[in-house]
């Protein structure tokens, strides 16, 4: 197993900063990346972040790390999270752990957000605590919590 940990990213999530921050908050995701970077130093880890708008290339990666030996994924699979059984299926298949992770806490949203196929398969979720949702899903990881 190595140090590295996959930060998966889904849709509209390359508009961080821009897509309503009454609800995500203004932070980029590229300073979301910034900042797990350090910290992930700061743990001993390295991260590997990636965002796409695809539902099957967030598949392939979540393949790839497990064939690489990743530590862990972290996934903000965005709206996917209500609709991909192809990513609940895709949790399942692999044997590293997952965590849901997600800025807004989808409970306190609209009711078609309350359902979570990526939590059907996850390890642990990390939500409605901003870009600090990601930090404290990393360190859940450098802990053995998950």
């Amino acid at each position: 197993m190595s140090n590295t940990v996959y930060v998966l990213n889904g849709p509209n999530l390359n508009l961080l900063g821009l897509r309503e921050p009454e609800i995500y908050g203004s932070t980029t995701l590229d300073e979301i990346a910034g900042m797990l970077e350090d910290r992930a130093r700061q743990l001993g880890l390295t991260i590997d972040m990636r965002q796409t708008n695809h539902e099957g290339m967030l598949v392939d990666w979540l393949h790839e790390a497990q064939a690489e030996g990743a530590r862990a994924v972290l996934l903000n699979a965005a709206a996917y999270t209500h609709t991909s059984i192809a990513l609940l299926d895709a949790i399942k298949a692999i044997t590293i752990p997952v965590i849901e992770v997600h800025l807004s806490d989808p409970k306190a949203r609209e009711e078609f957000r309350h359902l979570s196929y990526v939590a059907m398969a996850a390890a642990k979720t990390v939500e409605g605590h901003g870009a600090d949702s990601y930090r404290l899903a990393l360190e859940a990881v450098a802990s053995g919590e998950v």
